[in-house]
Order: C-alpha cells, then structure tokens, then sequence
C-alpha cells in the first residue's frame, strides 16, 4: 500500500508546476487555462488522498463538485477564447486590451 505522503507529495508537486505555470507564462490564454486545471486537479489528488486515509468519503464526494466546476470554468475559458480569437485574430493576452479606457 502507497502511504500517505507520496500522495501529498505528488499533489505538491502537481500544485507547484501549476502555479510557476502561472506565473511564468502570462501571454498565453490556453496555458493559463491548463494550469488553473491543474491547480484543480492537484487540490482534488489531496482530498482523495485523505478521504481515502480517513476512512471518509466526504472527500471524494468534494471532489465530485470540484470536477463539474473544472468542467465548467474549461467550457466557459475555451468557449471565450474562441472567440477573442475570432474577433482578434490572436490568443495572446498583452494584444487584448479592448476592455482599456
């Protein structure tokens, strides 16, 4: 049986990568959008993880709302991302600066 802390390690790492993905890449949307669903993931990895250590399945029951959201906020990123493209001919962030005063 895997013990607890490679899980949590595992989540940590997956939520590192995430957040230097975030900071690190600020000009493109789509990579911005697959390391918020990252973030998402690695969070859920930690709930599963002491669900599964607690003998409690309220985790993974979490979980459950945390993937629809993820869904979701994917849908709603890609969907508004298809059509700054189509209207800016771009998908980098700096170019879209329409909202400005």
């Amino acid at each position: 049986m895997i013990p607890l802390s490679h899980y949590l390690v595992l989540g940590a790492v997956l939520f590192a990568i995430s957040v230097v993905g975030i900071f690190l890449n600020r000009k493109n949307v789509v990579i911005l959008l697959m390391s918020i669903e990252l973030l998402l993931l690695a969070v859920n990895l930690n709930f599963v993880a002491f669900s599964h250590f607690l003998q409690d399945i309220s985790g993974q029951i979490f979980v459950f709302f945390i993937l629809t959201v993820a869904a979701a906020e994917a849908a709603i990123g890609l969907a508004i991302l298809i059509v700054l493209f189509r209207s800016r001919r771009t998908i980098n962030v700096d170019d879209l600066d329409s909202l400005k005063g």
